[in-house]
């Protein structure tokens, strides 16, 4: 697509990069100034936009006007949430009824027969224009719902309404509707500190008198309030183009850009709108042709379907967010990555400088303690319990980077366990009870499970990535060839996970070879072990017939046949392949009827939910994942594609200054001495 010259007279094109980039994908090079351009560009109708405006009427130059996406994705404004899509209109603006727009020639000439799968996706997916909303229910059925907007907001004067019209409207939605409680709710961005809204709570003129008003909380879902209501009353809001995707006939009072095509009552009209259109009709018009959208992990322009999918993952990755926590444990340079991960409606998490003053803040302001699960001091399961306190455990993912976390790389999945942690199988984890519930799954979860799990094997994933590691050496074929996983000495997933007899990596690699003298031994220790980074060597050459220090724990695994550990997560990687496993501890695959156990396993895993009910616990259930590059939630098929696109960027460490930051740490604050 040949570029074309979008000069802009305003400086916020250039703060958000997304903006900017979407605006390059669909053809159009933003620059400063007028010299030699195609096209002025604006934002809206704002202020800034009038200098474009002028420009564009004095020097005879196309506008094209620029708006955020009816789906624009999971925040409003500058929250770290870039949009999914955008609208570039060349004839006009969607909200202003005074003169045609691009979208309003689309709804009256274009054939809009395509609208109804998305439409039901749309409904499916239980998305609006924004959707960081709490998981709150909405109020029992049977209610008015009226919509309030913001003071000032450039729709309401376009669709050729004031204030007077928020005043009617609740005249009418009261008149209207005798005996109902009539639930006004408020702007999202309205409140102290921001701008104003129409309606103040508790004072209507005198209207709530009867006690029929009442305001709601901005923070339930639409999709819920719009199921529950009889009847919705709006001005100009996207709310009544929602209204109509979901069954409403709206009562409008203003003139917005859903308006005069049959599908709401209307207090205004305009002549130039006399197609009558269906819910199905105005969405392909609204949301498959008119705007421009853009898929974030590919960095490319995309369909409606594909956008909607992203903005649903980031939605539910943010509603399953815990009660923002106070953390502690967790390493200075993991901080900001945390923070993301835990971002949720109840706000961000905040970081304790140690255990006593965590523990003193969550018990004060009711919010959860979160530790480093690896990290967790001692007896401060017990003082919560005490406290009264909510402790969450927390810990990486096991799709987790292309690069050692020992190396500072950061992580892409965090799991965040509210029962105990899964390398403990002293006490339940939420992991083991839901690899219990997956013996029930829907055949459609398990299905995309199985297409997980085949994804990793045939890409040749594991824990840090695919690839990882370098080449692993021929090894004969005429004898079996058994793989002994070697862990970190001093983990807390070996010194939990030990269940049995056997505690060590000397021990383990022993007990293998004495089971198996027909077998070739391969020893493997672990990667932080290997690159000298954690504790764990041994002397193995008496024992091992091969001994593995690099290579790509993927590749090595598709030579061997069978695998021997402790606790760690080659055997599950090994599972995976479909390679038998012997388990001399219980980690938290152990005990589910899919290894061989020969050390105690807790007599709670009495479940049988196969491989993929395991691999849909263990890898879609569990972790929260986010994309290393755009930093946005994901899914982990999302994360999978990521790692194998081989982007350096992946497997950048932490800065030189977190770097240093996390080593004095280190030194200052180990486990046993967070309480100080």
């Amino acid at each position: 697509m040949a570029q074309r010259r979008l000069g802009v007279l305003s400086l916020g094109f250039f703060r958000e990069k997304t903006v900017r980039r979407i605006l390059t994908l669909a053809g159009w090079e933003v620059v400063a100034g007028l010299r030699g351009v195609d096209a002025v560009g604006v934002w809206g109708r704002g202020r800034p936009a009038r200098r474009g405006q002028w420009a564009a009427r004095r020097f005879g130059l196309p506008l094209l006007t620029v708006e955020e996406a009816f789906l624009r994705g999971l925040k409003p404004g500058r929250s770290g949430s870039p949009p999914l899509g955008l609208l570039l209109d060349d004839l006009g603006v969607h909200f202003d009824a005074a003169r045609p727009s691009r979208l309003e020639q689309i709804l009256a000439q274009d054939d809009l027969a395509d609208g109804a799968a998305a439409l039901a996706q749309w409904r499916r997916l239980g998305l609006s224009k924004l959707n960081h909303w709490a998981d709150m229910p909405a109020p029992a059925p049977g209610f008015v719902l009226v919509v309030d907007q913001l003071r000032g907001d450039a729709a309401i004067a376009g669709g050729g309404a004031d204030a007077e019209s928020f005043r009617a409207m609740l005249a009418a939605a009261l008149a209207e509707n005798p005996g109902r409680r009539v639930l006004i709710r408020p702007h999202p961005s309205a409140g102290p500190g921001n701008r104003r809204g129409h309606f103040e709570a508790g004072v209507v003129d005198g209207a709530a008198a009867d006690g029929r008003v009442a305001w709601l909380s901005p923070e339930i879902a639409p999709h819920r309030l719009l199921a529950a209501a009889h009847r919705v009353y709006v001005v100009t809001s996207q709310l009544g183009f929602e209204a109509i995707l979901a069954g409403h006939r709206p009562r409008v009072f203003g003139l917005p850009f859903y308006a005069g095509w049959g599908l709401a009552d209307e207090a205004r009209r305009t002549p130039r709108r006399t197609r009558h259109l269906n819910p199905a009709a105005l969405f392909s018009g609204t949301m498959l042709r008119y705007p421009v959208w853009y898929d974030p992990f590919a960095d490319r322009l995309c369909d409606f379907s594909t956008a909607a999918v992203i903005a649903s993952e980031e939605a539910a990755a943010y509603r399953t967010a815990p009660r923002p926590p106070i953390c502690v444990g967790v390493r200075a340079w993991k901080r900001p990555v945390v923070r993301r991960f835990l971002d949720g409606p109840g706000g961000v998490p905040v970081f304790a400088k140690n255990a006593a003053s965590a523990l003193e803040r969550a018990s004060r302001t009711g919010r959860p303690l979160a530790v480093w699960a690896s990290r967790t001091p001692p007896d401060l399961h017990a003082a919560c319990t005490e406290a009264g306190v909510a402790l969450l455990a927390l810990e990486d993912g096991f799709l987790r980077s292309l690069g050692l976390g020992a190396r500072l790389v950061p992580p892409a999945s965090l799991v965040v366990d509210d029962l105990g942690i899964h390398f403990d199988p002293s006490q339940p984890s939420r992991l083991e009870a839901l690899i219990a519930g997956a013996s029930d799954l829907p055949e459609h979860a398990l299905a995309r499970a199985a297409a997980l799990r085949r994804r990793i094997v045939l890409g040749g994933h594991s824990k840090y990535g695919a690839g990882s590691g370098g080449d692993v050496p021929e090894f004969p074929q005429n004898k079996p060839l058994l793989l002994v996983a070697g862990q970190v000495a001093d983990d807390a997933s070996l010194r939990l996970g030990a269940t049995g007899a056997v505690r060590d990596n000397r021990g383990l690699l022993a007990a293998a070879r004495a089971a198996n003298p027909d077998a070739m031994v391969i020893y493997r220790p672990h990667p932080d072990v290997s690159a000298g980074l954690r504790p764990g060597g041994i002397d193995a050459a008496d024992l091992a017939d091969c001994i593995v220090a690099d290579g790509d724990p993927a590749a090595l695994l598709a030579r061997i046949h069978m695998v021997w550990t402790i606790s760690s997560q080659i055997g599950f990687e090994a599972l995976l392949r479909g390679i038998p496993v012997t388990c001399l501890g219980a980690p938290f695959y152990a005990g589910w009827g899919l290894t061989c156990d020969k050390g105690p396993v807790p007599a709670r895993r009495w479940a049988r939910p196969g491989l993929d009910g395991l691999v849909h616990a263990a890898l879609i259930d569990y972790p929260r994942y986010r994309d290393p590059i755009t930093g946005r939630a994901c899914s982990p098929e999302r994360l999978l594609a990521r790692l194998a696109s081989g982007d350096r960027r992946l497997a950048r460490p932490a800065s030189p200054a977190l770097r240093l930051l996390a080593r004095l740490q280190d030194r200052l604050a180990p486990a046993a001495g967070l309480w100080r």
